[in-house]
């Protein structure tokens, strides 16, 4: 097979008189916005290029379509195609979804409190074959408070330009103009008269809110609010107690509030609290009083309270704890629930308004879980929640839980139809001790027969980045891996806030190396615990988490038997420098402003994964990429993957697949997902000789 090339074109970059070559800029075009809408206006070159990547992956694994198949049908066996949620009560409906096994989306269904006839209003796979796309990307399903309007609206590129729709549910017709260019977000006014959504501006930034009341022209639509500073994207909630409408503007490290009557005709946003460099806060209202969600004198967060936002008196509501970030509340007439996370591992509590107690909510005796409860109606004058868990190895389970006198009734367990025993699974929660003598939470899943004498293969997944917890959940598909003898582990990684803000804050800015120092230190422990053995590891990160992997790559290459790098954020610098791009600006407290900082620019010249490539062997690699993602642009994988194949001195497999039609989460619908997971799985059991 002829290994595909990407023509080398001179082109000299510099920036605080410092310069380099780069050969393969040339792929970015001017109009990159445009051709995330737009895939015609692609670069026929560039094109000619992605599709000779993709032939050249498509003829090597031409001969494991069996293996894929086989690995399709077993992931897929593993869910229940057919299969509902359970319903939530609003005030004269009852709504819940569900999945059918010939379908790929979801179906919405509801039926009157009291009766028995049940109503469809909404099928996805109807809809996507009504408009006859490849790519089908719901973004917000939305009921108005009358139960009459249904607001849905859809990305058809993955580009995640969303358009809005307005349709009348008795008559299946649309009742507004399609509104454009949207984050994709619908609130409908308790008066159902209008929506509220906020535009995208032209570099795919939300900054404007507008109301639009349905039925009237579009052009009509106000603007409510406007953020100036470019760095800020905006959103909107209501609050618990349905009185106002709060407006929030923040980038990843600083935010500000605005807030309005639900009543008012003429909504005039008024400032909450004066925003302030590294300060995050978030207000809800119940019962009269506000609450302020707040890292203001609390690093790890503290919920404030105060009786009216003119005067302001906050006091303190839930204290801080160091290294245990305190969540949000949910509010019930008699009860408060809210979450803590430390080392990794969330824990739910519940309050007695009336007598000021406070608890928390116990489990199963697995240490290694991921609690969730949701609520089971809007009124709140209840007792009883949903109330869930599940661990690594155990698949999740639904209660009814009632909060009065704590009986908890199984509604709902994950089926898994193939069959799945969670005693056939060990899940381990150790801790390594980094470079610096930290020590970094590892959680582990093995089948029990796994032997640890090193002979193991492993995968180990990363992100670290933005604050993003990983949560030790259960994922069926994985055990397509874990059954064939591969461990699966999640490095709890600083650039996360698994231990906290200061886990974030030393893994972001100037601290961005310990996320990739502490991967490695990761690594190295499963290895010296005969976990697995050097050469037997297969890297795996996504995003952000392929700029881990891309980091890694070049600083430790022979740890590794394979690397998975999705969607990877490769060439950091670049997309650092170029200011015009969708999430730039708004990262810099996250990554550093290398164009008007010489300290940031040097400290990201020196990971960044596509500058930093080296004349050396490194494992087998599979990239892949989306055409319209507009997150990580597909030029930077392409880019990365062109330079590789020039400099890389072994003969070890490396594969860029671009979906054509496709975003920043790759293909839609379930069998896409799937098929992308499958293949995935190929590579690896392929480089782990597995494949049978």
């Amino acid at each position: 097979m002829k290994i595909p090339q990407l023509k080398k074109k001179s082109d000299t970059k510099s920036c605080h008189n410092i310069s380099w070559e780069d050969h393969y800029s040339w792929v970015h075009q001017a109009d990159i916005l445009e051709v995330l809408k737009d895939n015609s206006k692609l670069n026929p070159e560039v094109r000619k290029y992605l599709e000779d990547e993709n032939n050249y992956t498509e003829e090597y694994f031409k001969y494991t379509k069996q293996i894929q198949k086989r690995i399709f049908n077993e992931i897929k066996g593993r869910i229940k195609l057919d299969d509902e949620s359970l319903p939530v009560k609003d005030r004269n409906y009852e709504y819940w979804s569900k999945t059918t096994s010939k379908g790929n989306y979801s179906i919405r269904l509801r039926k009157k409190i009291g009766t028995n006839y049940v109503e469809e209003y909404w099928n996805g796979d109807k809809e996507k074959e009504k408009l006859n796309t490849e790519y089908f990307g719901i973004g917000d399903l939305e009921v108005s408070y009358n139960d009459k309007v249904l607001g849905y609206s859809l990305d058809l590129k993955g580009s995640e330009y969303f358009t809005i729709h307005l349709r009348d549910i008795d008559s299946n017709n649309l009742i507004s103009d399609k509104i454009y260019d949207t984050s994709g977000s619908i609130t409908f006014s308790l008066d159902d008269k209008y929506i509220f959504y906020s535009k995208l501006d032209e570099n795919h930034r939300p900054r404007k809110i507008f109301r639009h009341k349905i039925g009237t022209p579009v052009t009509k639509d106000e603007l409510i609010f406007e953020e100036k500073t470019e760095a800020f994207t905006v959103s909107m909630y209501l609050s618990s107690d349905e009185k106002y409408y709060f407006i929030s503007s923040s980038d990843h490290n600083t935010s500000e509030q605005y807030y309005f009557d639900v009543k008012e005709e003429n909504p005039k946003p008024k400032l909450i609290i004066k925003r302030e460099k590294g300060i995050m806060y978030s207000i809800n209202s119940w019962d009269n009083n506000f609450y302020n969600h707040t890292n203001k004198n609390a690093e790890d967060f503290k919920i404030d309270k105060c009786e009216n936002l003119n005067e302001q008196r906050w006091e303190t509501y839930i204290p801080a704890k160091d290294e245990v970030l305190i969540g949000d509340l949910v509010f019930l007439k008699d009860w408060i629930l809210r979450s803590e996370q430390s080392n990794a591992l969330n824990k739910i509590f519940v309050k007695n308004i009336k007598d000021n107690t406070e608890e928390e909510i116990k489990f199963e005796n697995e240490k290694v879980i991921s609690p969730g409860l949701s609520l089971i109606q809007r009124n709140r004058d209840t007792n009883l929640i949903y109330l869930s868990y599940s661990s690594p190895k155990t698949q999740s389970r639904t209660y009814l839980y009632n909060l009065k006198n704590k009986d908890r009734k199984l509604l709902k367990e994950q089926e898994i139809p193939s069959g799945h025993n969670p005693d056939d699974y060990i899940v381990e929660r150790l801790e390594c001790i980094a470079h610096d003598g930290v020590k970094i939470p590892i959680t582990i899943t093995r089948n029990k027969n796994t032997k640890i004498d090193g002979s193991a293969n492993l995968l180990l997944y990363g992100y670290g980045s933005y604050g993003h917890s990983i949560p030790p959940t259960f994922s069926s598909s994985r055990f397509s891996l874990i059954d064939r003898d591969i461990i699966w582990v999640t490095a709890h990684i600083r650039g996360g806030m698994e231990r906290g803000m200061k886990w974030w804050k030393n893994g972001k800015l100037l601290n961005k190396k310990n996320t990739f120092k502490d991967y490695i230190s990761v690594a190295k422990y499963l290895i010296e615990k005969k976990y697995t053995s050097k050469k037997k590891i297969i890297g795996m990160g996504g995003s952000a988490g392929g700029l881990l992997m891309g980091a890694v790559v070049n600083e430790e290459p022979n740890l590794f038997l394979g690397m998975i790098m999705a969607v990877p954020f490769v060439d950091s610098l670049t997309t650092n420098l170029d200011h015009s791009l969708p999430l730039t600006i708004g990262e810099f407290d996250e990554f550093g402003n290398a164009k008007d900082n010489k300290d940031h620019f040097d400290y990201i010249y020196s990971y960044s994964p596509y500058h930093n490539i080296k004349k050396m062997d490194y494992p087998n690699i599979l990239i892949t990429t989306s055409l319209s993602d507009n997150r990580v642009l597909f030029d930077e994988p392409t880019k990365f993957t062109a330079k590789l194949r020039e400099f890389k001195t072994d003969k070890n497999l490396l594969f860029l697949k671009t979906e054509m039609n496709a975003g920043h989460g790759g293909k839609s619908g379930r069998d896409g997902a799937i098929e992308e997971l499958a293949f995935d799985y190929t590579f690896i059991l392929k480089i782990t000789e597995k494949l049978i």
